[in-house]
């Protein structure tokens, strides 16, 4: 199951997954405090399999393009589980004054 949550109302859970699919360089730049760098393009289900099956997978990119992509791309693998699209991604995070690294 895929939902969507606005970034800038999120309350992170403790111990959350957090994807964060841009490319090596981009996330080197900045990203969420807590935030995974797992490019969309090395998403397979190795990288899913890592995960407890009942862990929800939040997932952001920078603005909100590639995030829903991965979302369709993990649900592909396994639609039993739970994937939450970060909408606004690591730019409204930043503007929303949340911590970046």
């Amino acid at each position: 199951m895929i939902r969507k949550q606005e970034i800038t109302t999120f309350e992170f859970p403790d111990n959350a997954v957090i994807w964060d699919v841009r490319d090596e360089n981009a996330y080197a730049e900045a990203h969420l405090k807590g935030a995974v760098n797992q490019p969309i393009d090395h998403i397979n289900e190795n990288a899913l399999a890592e995960v407890a099956a009942d862990q929800p997978i939040y997932i952001l990119c920078g603005g909100g393009s590639k995030a829903p992509r991965a979302a369709e791309k993990l649900e592909g693998f396994d639609s039993s589980r739970e994937y939450v699209v970060l909408m606004g991604g690591t730019r409204a995070a930043k503007t929303a004054g949340l911590p970046i690294e």
